[in-house]
């Protein structure tokens, strides 16, 4: 599928997949596409970046490559490794067959069919069709892993120094998450076009409700929104993302709530919340001040 010709198109194309982007996403993920460059999304956990690779991915019609970042991420787990395995059994082969040319040997068992590729080489793959990469949670990654990206990120290739340089045939649409629990290096950032993915207001939390949970009633609706929209303001080792609302409309509907009640907040609280000590902050006469203030 040929990429969106505008911001419009490209906000249409991200509702197609359920996704509902303000203005300046949108724009920002147009010219992310237009200009081939990588987009860096930062924000807190819960807020959609993820999602916004997937959809890409859906309404380009491309394959999603994953890379989930760790600590301890190397470039065998994130790029590629040789299969040494496969490279031993070759050179036994070979001796046995009486090959002496140890030099032609060393070539053949450096070949692209012994490279095993991890998710960066797969998404420049250029026998593979075209892909949307992401590169999730990057700051959870240590901070020397981000090297091994820039090449990536500046050429959409990758340099193996047994084998050679891979080129991407069709350059894949990178996207890059962080939640910000360290700083990503400047080398990164000016590779990319950046937004910071905030909290939605209280009207599109209600779009994105209506179009994630469509079965949830209107008046239970808004008032969820209202409730986590002043949740959000309190003092909470971990405040709710979009994902929890949806779940928590989700409950409530299984639940059969068709509105808010004291009782139906204390009880579901842990489908919102997800630590004990914001449980417990909240719950009883906390909740209770939030629903009549929504």
């Amino acid at each position: 599928m040929s990429l969106p010709a505008s911001v419009a198109e490209t906000a249409a194309l991200l509702e197609a997949g359920g996704y509902i982007a303000d203005t300046a996403l949108a724009t920002t993920v147009h010219l992310a596409l237009a200009m081939s460059r990588p987009l860096f999304l930062e924000g807190e956990p819960g807020t959609g970046k993820t999602e916004i690779a997937k959809v890409l991915a859906a309404g380009l019609s491309r394959r999603l490559v994953r890379l989930q970042c760790y600590d301890g991420l190397d470039l065998a787990a994130a790029a590629y490794e040789w299969d040494h395995a496969r490279q031993l059994m070759a050179i036994r082969i070979a001796e046995a067959s009486g090959a002496a040319d140890r030099t032609a040997l060393s070539s053949d068992i450096y070949g692209r069919a012994f490279l095993k590729a991890r998710p960066l080489l797969s998404a420049i793959d250029p026998d593979l069709p075209p892909a949307v990469l992401l590169i999730d949670e990057l700051d959870r990654a240590d901070e020397p892993f981000e090297a091994f990206l820039l090449e990536l990120l500046a050429d959409f290739q990758l340099t193996v120094p047994e084998y050679g340089t891979i080129h991407a045939a069709t350059p894949p649409v990178v996207v890059l998450t962080s939640n910000r629990t360290r700083e990503v290096h400047d080398a990164i950032r000016r590779r990319c076009l950046y937004h910071w993915v905030d909290y939605p207001s209280a009207a599109r939390e209600r779009q994105i409700l209506a179009r994630k949970a469509p079965n949830v009633a209107e008046t239970l609706s808004r008032q969820i929104v209202d409730f986590v929209q002043r949740l959000r303001k309190e003092d909470l080792f971990k405040l709710p993302g979009v994902a929890e609302t949806i779940d928590w409309a989700s409950a409530l509907t299984h639940l059969d709530q068709h509105e808010l009640t004291p009782e139906s907040v204390d009880e579901t609280l842990g489908v919102l919340l997800k630590y004990q000590d914001d449980i417990a902050k909240i719950r009883g006469a906390e909740a209770a001040r939030l629903m009549a203030s929504a």
